[in-house]
């Protein structure tokens, strides 16, 4: 057996979202391998405790305060975050900095330099242009070179799919430091073994086909293409049903094209449900629904739903296509064909055999790949070790 390695876990998440999700599960994960871990980050200061939950002070400052300020004040963060971190490493001894990359956020790097440590850098978005495209960045191009900066100065950047690291790569990164590691689950919780009919029984869906998703809900996921096609008149789809396990503000809508198509019986919205309670949830599911998705996001829900054995309807786009196969653990279909989600669905839900097949495919990916948090954790021991 390996030594253990001493890790200083450096993040600025405060929001109990998918980030936090990631963070909790590689954490758990490093101390399962029985690896001293220690975290800086922002105090959690009581604000934000329920799965699904943003920080409060976040939230309000983005409301606020001026997009220039506020991008000033990220910058300036980087005092509180090195004084934590030199902190840190006088009272832990790490031996390597992991570091969940946000924007403007050279801590990492100076701490890493000052103490000569390797930085392992982990991106899960190229977060100048994300920013620049849907947030507004009132200086865009400063934020764009700052990014390249900071990876180049990273001793090894971990990003989470194929198109990601192209686009790092394309934004400066030395593709030769950039490792892809996917994100995964926990197969103690996360497996095969779930009842499909008790699932249902417990909230009242028994004989009914169950169409799932999982998440914040907004417009761009095309629920509403789901809500309309239960309103048609096709025999395979008489015993569907869709189940929302989350909330957004696409769900006011959905509710009310439900009532207007005569389908809110068939239409049920949880609202939002805590991380442990959300197995009992997917595991309901029929039919698994990743209608949309970001061009170079590894989605946390996609890896829930495989490990679940579901059969899963998602879009035939790059990022997807690293996990899944059409046919085989799942069925892909064009973004760009109008009626492609909805003739998707109705084909998956016309034969059972194919739900079954395309599922345990789903399922078994996930156990050979591994796609789990405790392999992800071993990859990136034995990459800071090389190091």
């Amino acid at each position: 057996m390996f030594a253990t390695v001493k890790i200083l876990y450096h993040h600025r998440t405060k929001s109990r979202d998918g980030q936090f999700v990631h963070i909790s599960e590689m954490q758990a994960a490093f101390a399962r391998a029985e690896h001293p871990l220690h975290e800086v980050a922002p105090g959690s200061g009581g604000d934000a405790v329920d799965f699904g939950s943003e920080a409060k002070g976040l939230s309000l400052m983005s409301r606020v305060v001026p997009d220039a300020l506020r991008e000033v004040m990220e910058w300036g963060y980087n005092a509180v975050s090195y004084t934590a971190l030199r902190n840190a490493v006088h009272e832990f001894s790490p031996d390597f900095i992991y570091e969940r990359y946000a924007l403007g956020n050279v801590a990492g790097v100076l701490t890493a330099k000052r103490f000569g440590l390797p930085l392992l850098l982990e991106v899960n978005a190229p977060l100048a242009w994300e920013r620049n495209q849907f947030g507004g960045l009132t200086f865009p191009r400063a934020a764009q070179r700052l990014e390249t900066w900071i990876l180049n100065q990273a001793d090894r950047i971990l990003a989470v799919t194929e198109v990601l690291k192209a686009m790092l790569v394309d934004a400066g990164a030395d593709a030769d430091r950039v490792d892809v590691i996917h994100n995964g689950i926990d197969p103690a919780r996360f497996n095969r073994g779930h009842s499909t009919e008790k699932a249902k029984k417990a909230l009242g869906l028994q004989d009914r086909v169950v169409l799932g998703f999982t998440g914040f809900c907004r417009d761009w996921h095309g629920l509403d293409r789901v809500v309309r096609l239960l309103a048609e008149d096709d025999a395979a789809l008489r015993d569907a049903h869709l189940l929302i396990v989350g909330d957004g503000p696409a769900c006011p809508g959905l509710r009310e094209l439900a009532v207007e198509l005569g389908v809110d019986d068939r239409l049920t919205i949880t609202g939002i449900v805590q991380r442990e309670d959300l197995i009992p949830n997917i595991a309901a599911f029929d039919v698994a629904l990743q209608p949309d998705v970001t061009a170079y996001a590894s989605p946390l829900k996609l890896f829930e739903y495989m490990a679940l054995a579901k059969a899963i309807v998602a879009p035939d786009v790059p990022n997807i296509r690293e996990l899944v196969a059409h046919e085989q653990s799942a069925i892909l279909f064009e973004l760009s064909e109008e009626r492609g989600f909805a003739d998707a669905i109705r084909g998956v839900l016309a034969d059972p055999e194919l739900r079954t097949r395309v599922g345990g495919g789903a399922a078994d990916v996930i156990e050979q790949t591994p796609y789990t948090w405790d392999h992800n954790a071993h990859r990136v021991v034995e990459i800071a070790r090389s190091l």
